[in-house]
């Protein structure tokens, strides 16, 4: 798995259109935060799974808590840099197997991100994150669990997890939106890894070329 600000041999256009937008918005929204979060490809769903055999270099069998799905296939991880009244810009892309938890794939990524704060759902939440943000001024903050036995957040605790469910919405509205206009989380009907890859990377060209129309025409 790696994640990649281009793309050379999947879906050409991919690459030189999210590079082209990432360039024209590093300056229009220095300073804004981050947003992850991971959505789902499905190649085989809930007990068809166990005999799913397509893309087994990449794909196998997870679940997806927000869909309380099990299938068979990949998670998509997107980091995108918040735009006040947009859909946030992707800056990092990433495919792993639907197995991969998200906490366990941010660990990859996380050596790249300094001066900044992250936001994402309980997923990302981990015991060193204060060495996180002495070592490399990056502070995630999640919505906070829970303690085994505990009913009810305290009010302090409760304040701050709709706080950054709120900041991080429009990374879910983001994912809504790509799925919307191209039914990229459907893969019944790919047959190999090399099809997966031009279904997943050429579905997300069509969205940035499709976000990029709008915005340039608007």
């Amino acid at each position: 798995m790696a994640y990649v600000q281009r793309l050379n041999r999947v879906a050409d256009v991919f690459a030189p259109l999210l590079a082209l937008i990432q360039q024209e918005q590093e300056t229009r929204n220095a300073g804004q935060v981050w947003l992850t979060d991971s959505f789902p490809v499905i190649l085989a769903r809930q007990g068809r799974r166990f005999n799913a055999c397509v893309a087994k270099q990449l794909a196998d069998s997870g679940y997806c808590s927000t869909k309380k799905l099990y299938y068979h296939g990949v998670r998509v991880h997107i980091i995108g840099r918040r735009q006040p009244g947009s859909l946030p810009i992707p800056e990092y892309i990433g495919v792993t197997g639907a197995s991969d938890h998200d906490g366990k794939i941010f660990n990859q990524i996380r050596p790249q991100l300094y001066n900044n704060e992250l936001y994402g759902d309980k997923a990302y939440q981990r015991p060193d994150a204060e060495c996180i943000r002495r070592a490399q001024n990056l502070t995630v903050l999640t919505p906070v669990k829970k303690q085994k036995g505990q009913h009810h957040l305290e009010p302090q605790d409760q304040w701050l997890s709709t706080a950054v469910s709120r900041v991080r919405q429009p990374i879910e509205a983001l994912f809504a939106w790509i799925e919307e206009k191209t039914g990229i989380e459907c893969a019944s009907k790919v047959r190999s890894y090399n099809g997966l890859m031009v279904h997943v990377f050429g579905k997300l060209a069509a969205a940035l070329f499709f976000w990029n129309f709008l915005r340039v025409s608007s």
